[in-house]
């Protein structure tokens, strides 16, 4: 479904993993593909280690880009040793959409049973740009977009520029 708002949201994009290369990216690739189809503009798609520093630079770099609505990014959100994602952005939210990781993992729950628990997806507002978390397995890329984030994407969007 496409999104609900006045302008395409333009989105910036970042897989956050150790393991992946610009070659087996598949989550990241699936996560612009998902994105497009609901109406968003995918402006950019950047690559970075599970490192906290280099997780914390590159996502800061995004939100000062003013041509930007939103910054999603996949991996790294898991209880591995090695996610840093949620230490890295977490204490960047200024508000929290708590309801948004509660639908993705009820939605997730559906196909993976408890293990939906495992993930700590989230979703906020940043530096007056949406900032979504998302797992790096292109199943859960695609149930977070298609489900909870590609209805209601735009609708965010549209909010948080009403207030500029």
């Amino acid at each position: 479904m496409p999104h609900q708002g006045t302008h395409s949201p333009r989105v910036a994009t970042v897989t956050i993993s150790d393991t992946r290369s610009a070659a087996d990216d598949s989550a990241g690739a699936l996560l612009g593909e998902r994105l497009r189809a609901v109406g968003a503009v995918v402006v950019s798609h950047s690559r970075v280690t599970d490192d906290w520093a280099a997780i914390r630079a590159v996502v800061e770099g995004l939100l000062a880009n003013d041509d930007l609505d939103a910054v999603i990014t996949t991996g790294g959100t898991g209880i591995a040793p090695r996610d840093q994602t949620i230490e890295a952005l977490v204490p960047l939210l200024e508000k929290t959409l708590d309801g948004f990781g509660e639908a993705f993992r009820r939605l997730s729950w559906e196909q993976v049973g408890a293990r939906s628990i495992l993930s700590r997806a989230v979703a906020g507002v940043a530096r007056g740009k949406m900032l979504v978390l998302l797992p790096g397995s292109p199943k859960a890329v695609t149930l977070a977009v298609d489900a909870v984030l590609g209805p209601t994407l735009g609708h965010m969007v549209a909010l948080l520029r009403t207030a500029q």
